[in-house]
């Protein structure tokens, strides 16, 4: 069993998120080759920040198992966001097969989504990828430009979402004529996830753009522009 460690938070006081069921997995867990690591993640401050370093040195969150145990319990059809902070099971860029497999069956009859920087290169993580949506678990592959967001989404396994400079407010393309919304949150905040859901569609056509924020906007701004 993995030993990851996870808060899992019932109700998420998160505006973004709305009154959700959110989890935040401890830091190893993050993709190595994820550009934003330390470089403009926006879970690197504020709030979120300490509590993703208590769970991460183990001051904070359960073990793996019992926050597959909570997430089973959640009441059929709940939507609820994986990883707040934090990827997918495994250490770096690689992929936990069994603890992943895990989370699809206490997912199931539920509407779990969230987000991953690990790599779909190879094919373990891809055939990981396309299991977990293909079985009711939406994860959303994150692109760090829109040319990368094109490259996820030729994959064909699942969903794409990608960051774009903190100014992009408005719906644009990709180099590849794919449509890129604006996740309506960030643009209202009479709009939450729990009100949105869009992210939990794995069938989705359309590439969800996030603009960076946070107080390190300006450094994923950058590497959204591909500069």
């Amino acid at each position: 069993m993995t030993a990851h460690q996870i808060q899992f938070t019932r109700v998420s006081r998160n505006s973004k998120t709305g009154p959700m069921p959110v989890t935040t997995t401890s830091e190893e867990t993050c993709a190595s080759d994820c550009p934003l690591k330390h470089n403009g993640c926006f879970a690197d401050s504020g709030p979120l920040a300490l509590l993703w370093r208590k769970v991460t040195e183990r001051k904070a969150g359960i073990a793996w198992g019992d926050a597959m145990a909570s997430i089973k319990a959640l009441p059929k059809g709940t939507l609820w966001r994986h990883n707040q902070a934090g990827d997918l099971p495994g250490i770096g860029n690689d992929i936990d097969a069994n603890a992943l497999r895990e989370l699809i069956q206490a997912n199931k009859g539920k509407r779990g989504f969230t987000y991953t920087h690990k790599p779909v290169t190879g094919a373990h993580n891809r055939n990981l990828v396309h299991l977990a949506n293909a079985s009711g678990f939406t994860v959303n592959l994150s692109g760090n430009t829109l040319a990368h967001a094109d490259t996820l989404a030729d994959s064909g396994i699942g969903p794409v979402v990608v960051v774009l400079p903190a100014d992009q407010t408005r719906a644009t393309k990709t180099p590849a004529g794919r449509h890129v919304a604006i996740c309506p949150a960030t643009l209202s905040d009479n709009v939450n996830c729990v009100s949105c859901g869009l992210c939990a569609d794995s069938k989705r056509k359309s590439i969800i753009g996030f603009p960076a924020h946070g107080t390190s906007k300006r450094k994923a701004s950058t590497i959204a522009k591909g500069v």
